[in-house]
């Protein structure tokens, strides 16, 4: 079986609203695409987050963007709350020069950056709600 992609507008909706929520001015929301793969054999992957490297900006004369994709068979039936911590995790790969890199796991994208900004990005939507 082949793996399969479909823009997911439901992540697409999601990153835009931590992009807001969390203030990463940094991010153009407009130049993350998100997809949802079916068919991955992937065993532990629940999301990626892929970048158009700067020798393909500067070989199409274009700026960067960025892919989240999710894995539907992981990703799917997680709850709300893990849906937004795999987000955030994605969104924190990409670095505050958006220039088409990739920010490594190792200092920059860990179990307690991920709870910090989901915690920040809770108390913004509890503030909204009231």
């Amino acid at each position: 079986m082949s793996i399969t992609y479909h823009p997911a507008e439901d992540v697409q909706s999601l990153v835009r609203e931590v992009i807001e929520r969390l203030s990463l001015a940094h991010i153009d929301p407009n130049r993350v695409f998100c997809f949802r793969s079916r068919g991955s054999r992937s065993r532990r992957g629940i999301a990626r987050c892929y970048s158009l490297s700067k020798i393909w900006q500067k070989a199409l004369s274009i700026p960067s963007y960025y892919i989240v994709e999710v894995i539907s068979e992981r990703y799917d039936a997680l709850s709300e709350e893990n849906k937004v911590k795999v987000i955030i995790h994605e969104l924190l790969h990409i670095p505050k020069a958006f220039g088409g890199g990739l920010r490594p796991h190792i200092g920059c994208v860990t179990r307690r950056v991920v709870e910090e900004n989901y915690c920040r990005f809770i108390a913004s939507k509890n503030n909204t709600d009231q």
